[in-house]
């Protein structure tokens, strides 16, 4: 690992931590707020690729659990890896990996379109299949409710997946992080 990659690794755990500085929308019916900080997740996967995508979010996770309010609402600390986002936590680092893995995976033909289906793939269903069942476990709701409280986050999810595609096919053009490892991140 070089000294550009702990740079990179730290400028995007920064990133998807100053995200929270935009203020969580919490629904009535679930104790998840809405947040912008799954952007950086899908930004730190598209850019950086698998493996650096992945330590730029656990950094950032190492970090909350050191006590920092790095997760929007001012929250930080081992309490948030025990409460009704911790699933969502923890699929923030597999979707990093995830969505870093297929844009490496598809970087040659890599797309507007194929770029959002990857952030859709990771950012959406990868990590809502490890979020919902964290919130069925913690807050004892059924599976089927967990999953029905978290649709009304799918289209601000959607948005951060078009956005997240864009950014990373206009780094592509301009400059590829991950092509400049020949694919392997």
């Amino acid at each position: 690992m070089t000294t550009r990659d702990i740079t990179l690794i730290a400028l995007f755990a920064a990133l998807t931590a100053v995200m929270a500085i935009f203020p969580p929308v919490t629904l009535p019916l679930l104790p998840v707020p809405i947040t912008a900080q799954s952007l950086g997740v899908m930004l730190a996967g598209g850019i950086l690729g698998a493996k650096r995508g992945g330590l730029a979010i656990l950094l950032l996770l190492v970090l909350v659990a050191m006590g920092l309010p790095l997760l929007s609402g001012g929250r930080g600390g081992l309490s948030v890896f025990f409460g009704p986002t911790a699933g969502f936590l923890l699929g923030w680092l597999v979707a990093a990996f995830a969505i870093g893995w297929m844009t490496e995976k598809f970087w040659d033909g890599l797309s507007f379109v194929s770029a959002t289906l990857i952030c859709v793939t990771g950012g959406i269903v990868v990590m809502y299949a490890i979020g919902i069942p964290g919130i069925s476990l913690v807050a004892g709701v059924p599976l089927s409710k967990a999953f029905m409280g978290s649709v009304a986050f799918i289209p601000g999810d959607i948005v951060k997946a078009l956005i997240s595609a864009a950014v990373m096919v206009t780094v592509k053009k301009s400059y590829p992080i991950i092509g400049q490892t020949n694919g392997a991140a």
